[in-house]
């Protein structure tokens, strides 16, 4: 099997069956070296990350209804042509070889007539006029995820939310193991790298690492990890002798950085609904040396009286709709305004159950990684309003100078056009009584 056709398969599982994109691209990438394993991966990316626009240019040259094959191989056909560099002849004939090895041949002419088509057509694509539908169109994003963006940021800041990029590949030093240590080593090695702009332990790598293969990671000494989640970990303030709660702990790199920053000397209890995940998060804690942490297979929304004002600090780290982070396109097709509301929901749930294992005087941390204002902002407002014993908890300590002046009410969102990494939001309550 071609890696094109490997990569279509992928494509329209994503697509048309509301498939994983990461769990698609490892099966699809088993068994391939590392320079096919990687195209297929960039194909796939490539075309979700360009999906609407891609439908607009094929929309322009192909008419009538399109087989869901015959639409998925010109999708992969033309993001090679418009945004792999991939030679234009070479898209096309690769399009055409493609649809006849999935028994579309009888369909081969007309593949190679529309690519042609739009291979030919050098003129730039009409866009609609209102700003929202453009924007949509242009950085493939849903209508109804712009019009609430803009809404919230307004037009120029919403559009550099969603035409940002992928900010480098970050990695951390993981106690006893140091920053300094890190440098060092990657310095002897001459893999070029620059230091994180929130946190002086991330190092964002300009060049190919790979950790599965990396006797640093396998002895527990670094891991990956965004300076946007280390941020959260930073102000959970963790210290010696404090017990802390992760309530939503996988896959566990918040729990390993606390523990790092207390050099393992704090206690730690996490929470995970599903037995696999808790499994795989503690395969991570023990190769990153954490020594005291327990998990537990539990609802974090579902109250237990035994954990009651049993905490210092608790970490309230939320499901939500991840449209914070890059790299990641098929998670925005996947979400709608009904999705958005249930999150909110369970969102909520979360944080008022776990809201009763603090300590009075202790330290409540609500955090997602997304951009919306409905899963942050609004939730953690209607939290402090029905929780009277909570108020806002000062964060600005923690934060780089430059983004001082955007921390309130012990709130900040994290935009990746303005902070060079995701879109995390990050609100610190602390109990009075």
């Amino acid at each position: 099997m071609s890696i094109r056709r490997k990569a279509l398969e992928a494509l329209s599982q994503i697509i048309d069956g509301g498939a994983y994109a990461n769990l698609c691209l490892k099966k699809a990438e088993e068994g391939l070296d590392e320079r096919d394993a990687k195209w297929i991966s960039a194909a796939v990316y490539s075309a979700l990350d360009n999906l609407m626009m891609i439908d607009l240019i094929i929309a322009c040259h192909a008419k009538g209804k399109l087989d869901k094959t015959i639409r998925n191989i010109l999708r992969l056909g033309v993001c090679q042509a418009r945004y792999m560099l991939v030679p234009e002849s070479a898209a096309c004939n690769e399009s055409v070889k493609l649809a006849k090895e999935v028994g579309k041949g009888a369909l081969s002419g007309y593949v190679n007539g529309v690519m042609r088509s739009i291979c030919r057509s050098k003129d730039a694509i009409e866009l609609p006029h209102d700003p929202v539908e453009r924007l949509s169109i242009e950085h493939s994003w849903p209508k109804w995820l712009v019009e609430e963006l803009c809404q919230n940021y307004g037009i120029e800041e919403a559009e550099a939310i969603i035409s940002s990029k992928e900010h480098g590949f970050c990695i951390r030093a993981q106690w006893p193991y140091s920053d300094k240590e890190l440098e060092g080593e990657l310095t002897k090695r001459s893999i070029g790298f620059r230091r994180g702009g929130i946190d002086d332990n991330a190092f964002y790598l300009e060049s190919g690492f790979d950790v599965t293969k990396e006797p640093l990671f396998a002895e527990g000494k670094l891991t990956v990890q965004s300076e946007s989640a280390m941020l959260i970990c930073r102000i959970m303030e963790p210290k010696a002798d404090m017990k802390i709660l992760d309530a939503c702990c996988a896959p566990g790199g918040k729990t390993a950085y606390m523990a790092s920053l207390a050099k393992n000397m704090c206690d730690i209890t996490g929470f995970e609904l599903h037995e696999h995940r808790k499994e795989l998060t503690e395969k991570t804690l023990s190769r990153l040396n954490v020594t005291r942490a327990k998990l537990y297979t539990k609802n974090s929304a579902e109250y237990d009286a035994g954990f009651e004002k049993a905490f210092d600090a608790v970490l309230t780290d939320v499901p939500c709709s991840g449209l914070g982070v890059r790299g990641k396109p098929d998670v925005r097709y996947a979400k709608t305004p009904a999705i958005i509301d249930e999150l909110c929901r369970i969102q909520s749930g979360i944080l008022d159950t776990c809201s009763r294992y603090v300590k009075p005087g202790g330290t409540l941390v609500y955090s997602t990684c997304t951009v919306s204002k409905k899963e942050n902002e609004d939730v953690a407002k209607a939290f402090l309003r029905t929780h009277a014993g909570f108020e806002p908890c000062d964060i600005s300590a923690f934060l780089p100078e430059s983004m001082r002046d955007r921390a309130s009410g012990g709130m900040i969102q994290l935009l990746p056009n303005r902070d060079n990494t995701e879109g995390f939001f990050i609100a610190k309550f602390i109990r009075r009584r």
